[in-house]
Order: structure tokens, then C-alpha cells, then sequence
């Protein structure tokens, strides 16, 4: 504090209680006050039966379709990729260059899952095995292994899409 801002304070003492008051609140961390909920992430995302939400990258073009999750080391917490199709028809999946496992959720536009795959593990060596669902899916959501088990995404769960074209 300024020696200005001292000597004012001592000759006005209404003005050094209003400073002390709003000190007080500031230092209060807004106790009285609800909590602000967070703010949800924006872009595409899915919300999984146990009410947690991942962010979503799309996959929808043949060439995002095809590279996926390739060469990359990991994913993010709590995010994902979303492979859209025009129609349910059967899937398969392979996990090629991939480094990781991964669960593949398939399922419909509406979002009810049709099966799951867990901790689908990376390729070791080729010819990779293909992993096919059992029934036909539009969408197909692979999450870093482990993670569909512990959010409830069991088939006929519900999913709810957040911000994914058509879906």
C-alpha cells in the first residue's frame, strides 16, 4: 500500500471498513456461494451409460476412416474416436500401427450399443487379425482399453451423442 492510500484510509475510517469488508469477501473463496459446475467441453462428444462424457475425434471420410488411431502412442483422458457410416452393416476392425489397446464400441445412430470389444491388443505382427462385431453398426467409438467396463458400455446400453453429425 502507498503512503497515499495509508493516509487516506486514517482520515476517512468509513473508507478503511468498506476496504476491510471487501478484503474479507475476497478472501473468503465465495464461501455462501453454490459451486460453479464445470463447463462441458464443446465439440464432439459421447456420454457413456455412467454418465461420463469423452470428446470425440470424427472419423468419416474413407481416408480418416482408415487411419484411426494408427501410429499414435496413446489418447488423451477421457477422449476417444468416432467412426460414422451412412447405414448399419456388419464392421470389422484391426488394430494395426496401433500402440495401444483399445475397446470398440458398436453401435447404432441412436446410440444403443450393439457389442463391445475390450482391450482389443495392438498388432504384433502381419497378417493383423480383424475384429468383427457381432452385430451391424453405424458407429463405431474405440476408447483407450478398459475404459467401456468401467463407464457400464455393455450391448444394449445407451449412449447419447453430443455434437455428432447425424447422430
Amino acid at each position: 500500500m502507498t503512503n497515499r492510500a495509508r493516509s487516506s484510509t486514517r482520515r476517512d475510517p468509513g473508507r478503511a471498513v468498506l476496504l476491510g469488508v471487501l478484503l474479507l469477501a475476497a478472501c473468503s473463496g465465495g464461501r455462501g456461494a453454490p459451486p460453479a459446475a464445470p463447463t462441458p467441453a464443446a465439440g464432439p462428444r459421447v456420454a457413456l451409460p455412467s454418465g461420463a462424457v469423452f470428446s470425440l475425434e470424427l472419423a468419416r471420410t474413407p481416408e480418416e476412416i482408415a487411419q484411426g488411431l494408427m501410429f499414435r502412442e496413446s489418447l488423451a483422458p477421457s477422449s476417444g474416436m468416432v467412426f460414422l457410416f451412412d447405414a448399419p452393416e456388419p464392421r470389422s476392425f484391426w488394430m494395426k500401427n496401433c500402440h495401444f489397446p483399445l475397446d470398440m464400441v458398436f453401435a447404432l445412430a441412436d446410440g444403443t450399443v450393439v457389442d463391445v470389444l475390450e482391450n482389443v491388443p495392438p498388432c504384433e505382427a502381419d497378417p493383423c487379425p480383424s475384429y468383427p462385431a457381432r452385430a451391424p453398426a453405424d458407429t463405431v467409438v474405440e476408447l483407450a482399453g478398459g475404459e467401456a467396463g468401467r463407464h457400464g458400455v455393455v450391448p444394449g446400453a445407451r449412449l447419447s451423442f453430443l455434437s455428432v453429425p447425424g447422430r
